[in-house]
C-alpha cells in the first residue's frame, strides 16, 4: 500500500472544505466517530483555525458499540461540535440488513430536510468501493438523494464545479484521493483522536467501523497507530473484510449510492 504526501493531500481535502463553506449557504458534515469521517473534521478544524463552522451529523441506529457512543460524545465535547444526532429507524431493506443501508438515508433525508442543508461533507475514499471510484468531488444529488453517477459534472485541473443545477444537495468528498494507510499517517502526525474499537484486544480489532449487528473484527496484534500502518504494508486482507452487509457486493452498493446511501 502506497503511502502519499500527507501535507499535500491536506492542503487539497481543506481547499474543498473551504470551498464548500463559501459557496454553500448552509452545510453539514456526517461524522461515523470512524477514523476516516474523524480525520476529516480534523482536517477542517485545521482549516478553519482551531474551529469546525459547521454542524456534523451522526445517524444513530441505536445499536452501534458503546465504546463509539463514548467517543463521538467525548470529542463532540472536546473539540466544541455541533452535534445533530439523528435517529436512524431498523425496519427490512435492501442490503439485507435493517440495521444500516438504505434506513440510514432516510434518517439523513429527514435531518436535511428539518434543517435545510444544501451541501453535505461526506468522507468517503475511493479506494475502498469500486461504486465508490465513480465519484466526483462535488457530486450533485436531487431531491430524492438520487445520485445519477453516469452523469456527473467534470472536475479538470482542479476547477471544481460547486455551483451546479440541482434541486436537492451537493455532496462534497474532500478525502476522496487518500487511501487507508494515508488516513493512519495522516492519525499518527496530526494525532487524531482514534475510536479505541481500531486497536486490537484479544487478537482482534475492527478495521472498518458500521454497527454491533453487521461488523465483525479482524485478527491483528496491532494496538497503535503505528503497529497498524505496519501491518497494513503486508495485509492481504481487505479493509472492508469486517463487514458482513450485502451492500459490499457491487450491484448493491451501486443500487444504494444511487439511492442515494453515503
Amino acid at each position: 500500500m502506497i503511502m502519499q504526501n500527507i501535507s499535500e493531500l491536506e492542503e487539497k481535502s481543506a481547499y474543498i472544505i473551504r470551498e464548500t463553506k463559501e459557496k454553500f449557504e448552509n452545510v453539514a458534515a456526517l461524522w461515523s466517530g470512524g477514523k476516516d469521517s474523524t480525520a476529516m473534521i480534523m482536517i477542517a478544524r485545521r482549516a478553519f483555525l482551531g474551529k469546525v463552522p459547521f454542524p456534523v451529523i451522526h445517524i444513530d441506529n441505536g445499536i452501534d458499540f458503546p465504546e463509539t457512543y463514548k467517543f463521538r460524545d467525548d470529542l463532540a465535547k472536546k473539540w466544541n461540535l455541533n452535534l445533530i444526532v439523528a435517529k436512524s429507524r431498523i425496519k427490512p431493506e435492501l442490503s439485507g440488513f435493517s440495521c444500516c443501508g438504505s434506513n440510514k438515508t432516510d434518517a439523513l433525508k429527514e435531518v436535511m430536510k428539518e434543517h435545510g442543508f444544501d451541501a453535505l461533507i461526506v468522507s468517503i475514499r475511493r479506494d475502498e468501493h469500486g461504486i465508490r471510484a465513480k465519484e466526483r468531488y462535488f457530486s450533485p444529488r436531487d431531491t430524492e438523494f438520487k445520485w445519477n453517477y453516469k452523469d456527473q459534472p467534470a472536475e479538470l485541473w482542479n476547477n471544481y464545479s460547486s455551483k451546479m443545477d440541482t434541486k436537492g444537495h451537493v455532496r462534497v468528498h474532500p478525502i476522496l484521493d487518500w487511501n487507508e494507510i494515508d488516513i493512519w499517517q495522516y492519525t499518527l502526525k496530526m494525532k487524531v483522536p482514534v475510536n479505541p474499537l481500531y486497536y486490537s484486544s484479544n487478537g482482534y480489532r475492527y478495521r472498518s467501523l458500521g454497527c454491533t449487528h453487521c461488523t465483525v473484527p479482524v485478527k491483528s496484534n496491532a494496538r497503535s497507530v503505528k503497529q497498524i500502518m505496519d501491518e497494513l504494508k503486508v495485509t492481504e486482507t481487505e479493509e472492508r473484510a469486517g463487514r458482513e452487509q450485502d451492500k459490499e457486493k457491487a450491484y448493491v452498493m451501486e443500487k444504494l449510492r444511487a439511492l442515494g446511501y453515503m
